[in-house]
Order: C-alpha cells, then sequence, then structure tokens
C-alpha cells in the first residue's frame, strides 16, 4: 500500500473522512498524540486498526466525537460525567461510561463500557465533523512503542500500511489523554493525563487513581483502559528508572553508565552537570517539559541505537504522575529506589 503524507488541508481533510466513511483508516493529529483512526461504529474498520497497529485484541479503544451530544450517542452519560464534560472538552480528558447497544463490541474488547472523548485539535475536530460516525483512534503507532507526535514517527511505523497520514505539526501535550472511569461511586483515573486527578477533584468533588497507574497488570486482570499493558511506549533499548535524591541518583546513573556502552541519559534540566561529557538529552525543566519531550526522545534513542537509558525520574502527582506512568511503562516498570 502507498502511504500518502499530506498538510493538514480542507482538501485533504475532506479526503481523510472520505477515506474513513468507506472503511479506510487515517492517521491524523490531536492535541495529545498522533491517531489512527477509523469508523467506530464499523467492526471490520476497528478490526483493521488492530491489524495495522498489530495491537492484542483485549486493549479497548477510544471513541473520538466533536460534541457532547455525539457522546450521547454512544454511552449513558451520569450528571458527573455531564459535568466533567463541560468543564475539560474539548480536551485531553477520555471518559469510560456504560456503552449503548450501537457500540460494536470489537472497540471494547467486549467490554460493557466505552471510552469517549472530544479532542482539543482544529483538524482532529475538522475531521470529526465531516465524518457520519464516531472515529475509533488509538495512537498512530505499532503496538508497544512509543507514541508519535509528529507525522514522521507515524510513518516509521505505519508506512505501507495504511493509505494517508495528516500533517498537522508536533503535538501540543505529547502525552495522551487522561483516562477516568466513571462506572464506580468515586471517578477514578486509569490512565493519568494533562488533564490531572487534582484538577478533577476539584470539579467532581473527589478522584481517585487506579492501583494499576503504576504498577504492571495482574496475571488474568483485565485492561479497562488503554495504555495499561505491562509492556507499553517501550523503546528498542532497556530502560531504566533512578528515584531518588538528584545528587545520589545521578551518582548511581553515571556509574551504571560508565560500565556500558552505547548508553544515553534522560535528565532534568537543573541536574544536567551532575554528569559531566557522558552522552545525555534534556528533559526539560519540569513535568510538562517532560511530557511534551518524552516520546520524541525514546524515538530519538531508537534512531541511533542506543542500547540502555538511564532515566531520572517525578514525584508522582499532578502532571507528574502522567510522565511517571510512561517512563515507568516503557521501563517494564524496572525502577531502582535510592
Amino acid at each position: 500500500m502507498d502511504t500518502k503524507t499530506l498538510p493538514c488541508s480542507k482538501e485533504s481533510i475532506l479526503w481523510a473522512a472520505q477515506l474513513i466513511q468507506e472503511g479506510g483508516l487515517v492517521a491524523f493529529p490531536t492535541e495529545t498524540v498522533y491517531g489512527l483512526g477509523g469508523d467506530g461504529l464499523d467492526p471490520q474498520a476497528i478490526k483493521a486498526i488492530f491489524v495495522a497497529k498489530g495491537r492484542p485484541q483485549d486493549n479497548p479503544l477510544i471513541l473520538h466525537v466533536d460534541s457532547l451530544n455525539k457522546a450521547k450517542d454512544v454511552c449513558f452519560f451520569t450528571e458527573t460525567a455531564e459535568t466533567l464534560a463541560k468543564a475539560f472538552w474539548p480536551g485531553p480528558l477520555t471518559l469510560v461510561l456504560p456503552k449503548k447497544p450501537v457500540v460494536p463490541p470489537e472497540a471494547t474488547a467486549g467490554l460493557p463500557t466505552v471510552a469517549v472523548r472530544c479532542p482539543e485539535h482544529p483538524v482532529a475536530l475538522a475531521l470529526l465533523a465531516a465524518c457520519d460516525n464516531p472515529i475509533a483512534a488509538p495512537s498512530a503507532n505499532a503496538s508497544g512503542r512509543p507514541s508519535p507526535t509528529t507525522a514522521r514517527h507515524v510513518a516509521q511505523d505505519l508506512q505501507g500500511k495504511i493509505p494517508l497520514i495528516l500533517d498537522g505539526g508536533p503535538c501540543e501535550f505529547g502525552l495522551e489523554s487522561t483516562v477516568l472511569d466513571l462506572t464506580g461511586a468515586v471517578p477514578t483515573v486509569l490512565r493519568p493525563g494533562a488533564v490531572t486527578p487534582e484538577q478533577i477533584a476539584m470539579v467532581a468533588g473527589e478522584c481517585a487513581v487506579a492501583s494499576s497507574v503504576m504498577r504492571p497488570l495482574e496475571e488474568g486482570e483485565k485492561a479497562l483502559s488503554p495504555g495499561m499493558k505491562h509492556q507499553h511506549y517501550a523503546p528498542k533499548g532497556r530502560m531504566l528508572l533512578f528515584d531518588g535524591e538528584p545528587q545520589a541518583v545521578a551518582k548511581e546513573i553515571c556509574r551504571r553508565y560508565d560500565q556500558k556502552k552505547g548508553a544515553c541519559i534522560l535528565a532534568f534540566a537543573p541536574h544536567l552537570a551532575y554528569y559531566g561529557n557522558r552522552r545525555v538529552e534534556s528533559l526539560g525543566e519540569d513535568a510538562k517539559s517532560a511530557a511534551h519531550r518524552l516520546f520524541y526522545l525514546l524515538r530519538k534513542m531508537d534512531e541511533e541505537g542506543i542500547q540502555l537509558i538511564l532515566c531520572e525520574t517525578l514525584p508522582k502527582t499532578g502532571l507528574a504522575l502522567a510522565v511517571m506512568n510512561r517512563m515507568a511503562r516503557a521501563a517494564a516498570f524496572q525502577i531502582i529506589n535510592l
């Protein structure tokens, strides 16, 4: 299959919508990461998404809509859900709610719930407006790989597997959306993202964080949300995380770096001087910059053949929780506490 990468324009978006309505797949930009979109109510299109990504069938997808009313067509909204949607949509918050019969089981991994979100990106919203149905869209990468934040990242994984990539430039946030389960007594974050538990609690009154956010799924435990699989967002090289006082972390990272050829260090800007002339990439000043740079840096490590990635960590609060969730899964939860 010939894959075309086109700049976003009225014409290219309309062609993308036509492809989706005919059962095809299109990669498109959102404010979080690039998505691989197909008709969210077409079982065959949904199956094609799993095939293109090499994605396990038990990993549910997110349905993207361009309005609250469209979301209500596919799931049963509660008062809390509507309040949260009005507060954070369009934006990087996905709500998990009881699904309506119109949603095929292929989109939900057979679960009685569906994940739904309204993205905050002009191209995504224009594409959704041009389509009749919601768009099912996981990240536009090969399953298990770091998520794509540019069209070039998409092409690295999906060239020859899909007909069209819409190039909207780099994504704003660089991490996938927050996934919030609203089927229980307390709103519960299943996957952290740019909308933090603290922000959700301010609107909903309370918010819990699932224990699976910072641990691998146990044997037989079902993934209730995208991004909950044990090995996810993973670079090709081995990745280790180091948690502790910055100077102690730097000392241990330097020790391990000096023992291994083909290593690279990911560190925060205030700590770069600790690493001397060793190969180091900056995660930026804080969690916001780290969120934007993490997947870009992991893909850069792959392109350069880095065999070992030694990475600093963050406190597990606010946006930093989302960054730590992605780091931990990329490292298969290999975290060294100092």
